[in-house]
């Protein structure tokens, strides 16, 4: 099961009511979504499928919540089961499991499926738009640094650009892009684990 670092730093460092909370939903995304991987997005742990959201789970102050994604938001809390303070205020295992296995086939209806031996898809690459490479060319040092990304680095950083909704937005986000590139930085520096010195 695809486990990242920064989601056990997340339960770690989450309040003591919600840290069970957390564990449990993280074992059951695992049970019902084989092949699962877990990122951190928009600051909350999350479970994806082919790249895909499926799921994703926060911790708040008093209370936790569980998203699963195109089931619509539903109480006052982010999610579709309120505000979660307890195990017990979750609905039944039948319910969750049904719910995560209707996101999953969403997932898998929109062309993201493993293939039938189980390998996953390649995902499509995503062109560099001329004014980003443009942007990059003009920073030597953001230009070799995004060189020397993997693929999926630099996929994370054209994904956040070109997803962009306004222009204002985009150009926010490439001077943002550029700055971090520079620095040696990827999209999802803030949360990945600094390194120990040997």
């Amino acid at each position: 099961m695809g486990r990242d670092p920064r989601v056990d730093d997340y339960i770690e460092g989450a309040a003591d009511f919600a840290r069970p909370i957390l564990e449990h939903l993280r074992a059951l995304a695992h049970r019902v979504l084989p092949g699962a991987e877990e990122a951190i997005k928009w600051g909350m742990p999350h479970f994806t499928v082919s790249g895909k959201n499926v799921a994703g789970m926060a911790a708040f102050k008093a209370h936790c919540t569980f998203v699963i994604h195109g089931d619509g938001r539903q109480g006052d809390a982010m999610g579709q089961f309120g505000r979660i303070t307890g195990i017990a205020d979750l609905p039944d295992e039948a319910v969750l499991t049904a719910n995560l296995q209707a996101a999953l086939d969403r997932v898998l209806e929109k062309g993201t499926a493993l293939r039938i031996d189980g390998t996953r898809k390649p995902r499509p690459e995503i062109p560099m738009p001329d004014d980003f490479a443009a942007l990059l060319a003009a920073t030597p040092e953001a230009q070799d640094a995004f060189g020397r990304f993997t693929p999926s680095q630099r996929r994370d950083y054209l994904e956040w650009i070109t997803e962009a909704k306004t222009a204002a937005t985009r150009d926010k986000r490439m001077a943002q892009a550029s700055e971090w590139i520079a620095e040696g930085k990827t999209r999802n520096w803030k949360y990945e684990k600094p390194r120990r010195n040997a």
